[in-house]
């Protein structure tokens, strides 16, 4: 690892080409950055430390005057050459293939999954194994979002150097405004809510399935317009099964609060975000027991030990029975409450502090 710098140096954190609608990952890019730039003046008027926002240059600007931009480019893939040296290059995600700029000091990367390992065909996990050692050759600290992606960093990709675990934070859009879904009313028929890009990996295939087996139920699935989602919204569904794509933030949040269960899945998670803005409404969440589930879900969760319809069923009309007894839903938010993205970037700073070789604060 490089040494630590001194004060008036400069840090450069890298979304790639990470977008909004991009999901879970653009989610935390975002929430890190916005807390990154409430502290960049205190940094700077201290520290003699500013920050630099690595985007797309079509999002220049969009976290305000207060941090300094730097377009990416595809060349960047190739060779990396700024004329200011960087203290620190700080890469949000995994699937940046940007280079850190040449001769930069410490290169720390965020590992959010290695959802490659799971359910692709050999040669695809041979050559995203084969990047992620690459990546991991010019990097100096890892950081993952969870203890299970920790673990697979260790044990596939033979990482020994330093790595921290730095849970992911959630929104809490219980107090949002709320826009109800076309088609809903409060009061309605009880619905089972599901948020995700819809990919096979996150496996809406078994809600369906359930669905099918549980007419009296109805199913909500929402999410971006992805070619996953709107292929599953052509093919004919049961009834009491509807689709919303592109939904805005409030959409989300009357849905949170007005569903019966989020229903959650996945084959393959790094952390697993909307399992947890669910529990910021003390609603009850029923989740795979694959990746790292179990471990963000926790004793608040309920869990399905197979995907078939009548086994799920089953495990999710004992977990709403269950939620009704008191305490239930307040013991679901103090969960979530765990999962906070204050917390998530204080600990970002606090790394950044120390491989910078600033003192404590």
């Amino acid at each position: 690892m490089a040494s630590p710098q001194p004060a008036n140096c400069e840090v450069l954190v890298s979304l790639g080409r990470s977008a909004p609608g991009d999901g879970g990952i653009f989610e935390f890019s975002s929430q890190l950055i916005q807390r990154v730039v409430a502290a960049a003046p205190a940094w700077r008027d201290l520290h003699g430390v500013r920050f630099t926002v690595h985007l797309r240059e079509d999002l220049i600007g969009l976290f305000g005057p207060a941090v300094g931009y730097l377009p990416m480019t595809r060349w960047q893939r190739l060779r990396h050459v700024q004329p200011r040296r960087y203290a620190l290059w700080h890469s949000l995600h995994q699937l940046n293939k940007t280079r850190p700029p040449a001769g930069c000091g410490i290169r720390l990367l965020t590992v959010h999954d290695l959802n490659y390992l799971y359910g692709r065909n050999a040669f695809s996990t041979w050559r995203h194994h084969r990047r992620m050692r690459a990546l991991l050759a010019r990097t100096d600290q890892v950081v993952a979002v969870s203890q299970y992606t920790a673990d697979d960093v260790r044990r596939h990709l033979g990482w020994t150097g330093p790595l921290e675990v730095i849970h992911n934070g959630a929104r809490d859009l219980s107090h949002d405004a709320q826009a109800p879904l076309p088609g809903r009313e409060p009061g309605g028929r009880p619905f089972l809510f599901h948020l995700s890009r819809m990919s096979p990996s996150k496996n809406p295939q078994a809600i369906l399935g359930l669905a099918a087996a549980w007419p009296e139920m109805d199913f909500v699935l929402c999410g971006p317009p992805s070619d996953d989602a709107q292929a599953l919204c052509a093919r004919p569904q049961p009834p009491n099964v509807s689709f919303h794509l592109g939904i805005s933030d409030a959409q989300k949040a009357w849905a949170y609060a007005h569903c019966a269960g989020f229903v959650f899945p996945s084959l393959t998670e790094g952390f697993g975000l909307p399992p947890i803005e669910a529990m910021h409404f003390g609603k009850p969440v029923f989740l795979s027991r694959l990746t790292c589930l179990p471990e963000i879900g926790g004793e608040a969760a309920h869990y399905f030990d197979d995907f078939e319809p009548a086994s799920m069923r089953r495990v999710v009309e004992a977990g709403l029975v269950a939620h009704q007894q008191p305490g239930a839903a307040q013991a679901v938010r103090a969960h979530a409450a765990r999962f906070n993205w204050d917390a998530a970037a204080a600990a970002y700073l606090a790394l950044y502090r120390r491989l910078l070789g600033l003192p404590p604060e």
